[in-house]
């Protein structure tokens, strides 16, 4: 497992597949998650591009730290991971809070340096801001979710992981699922917890000019489908693809489906 040493001493464990000349393709995953998620397109996609995926800090194999546990701070990371692995043009996957991840960086960054972007299953925002209808926490179950993370890690965990998916999944894989996502200490957990649900990239959006590809579950119990025709709205130039027999994990349930479009896109770049 190889990793990189990031200048406050954090190191950041990746995976990587493929042809070092090829198209990079960064894959980031969602809150709590892994990269360990991305195991179906690390292989299948590495044929066409050089695949990596990694462990955002504290988060799987990465190594655990007290601090810089919000949004911008994991684009910075993701920055600085980047450009130690020299990455010339690449086209960032943010799944979940990923897609915040990659959000953040193009606002901080900008887009020259970017080839593409995909996003699968995320609002502009997770909260119910007034007026806007695709989020799925208000204050009171942010805090439910805080209070429950505090109180009983692995019993909310063991909660959300079935809830990402449309069809019911093997015991084993929620199993190794909901174990990824006990590798993120409680206090790491809580603070990014509540840093993603109050962002809020309305805005940002619509100064993306680089292309863009949303992927989105229909049966996403976490966030509703709608949210993808919101981004295609704010996104210039957005294409959207929905996966009907999919909850919040395309890439798992519909993974054949899922590598031929990013196939698609990135080869049309």
């Amino acid at each position: 497992m190889p990793e990189l040493s990031l200048s406050d001493g954090v190191t950041l464990a990746y995976d990587e597949r493929g042809d070092r000349r090829a198209r990079p393709l960064v894959l980031v995953h969602g809150v709590s998650m892994s990269r360990r998620y991305f195991h179906r397109q690390l292989d299948a996609l590495s044929e066409s591009h050089r695949v990596i995926a990694l462990d955002l800090r504290s988060h799987g194999d990465s190594s655990k730290a007290e601090t810089g546990h919000t949004i911008p701070h994991y684009a910075r990371d993701l920055a600085r991971f980047i450009e130690l692995l020299g990455l010339e043009q690449p086209v960032l996957l943010g799944w979940s809070m990923g897609a915040f991840v990659v959000w953040d960086y193009l606002h901080q960054f900008g887009t020259g340096e970017i080839a593409g972007l995909i996003v699968s299953g995320e609002a502009a925002s997770d909260f119910k801001w007034d007026g806007f209808e695709h989020g799925f926490l208000d204050l009171a179950e942010l805090h439910s979710a805080m209070s429950d993370v505090q109180e009983d890690r692995e019993g909310f965990l063991r909660h959300l992981v079935p809830e990402m998916f449309h069809q019911e999944q093997p015991q084993a894989d929620t199993e190794w699922m909901v174990a990824e996502c006990m590798k993120l200490p409680v206090g790491p957990l809580s603070a990014i917890l509540f840093d993603q649900s109050v962002r809020d990239y309305r805005e940002i959006l619509t100064t993306i000019e680089i292309p863009t590809l949303v992927c989105w579950g229909q049966h996403d119990a976490l966030l509703p489908v709608s949210g993808a025709g919101d981004l295609k709205e704010r996104i210039p130039h957005a294409e959207v693809v929905i996966f009907k027999d999919s909850g919040h994990c395309p890439f798992i349930e519909e993974t054949e489906k899922f590598n031929a479009v990013v196939e698609d896109f990135v080869g049309r770049l």
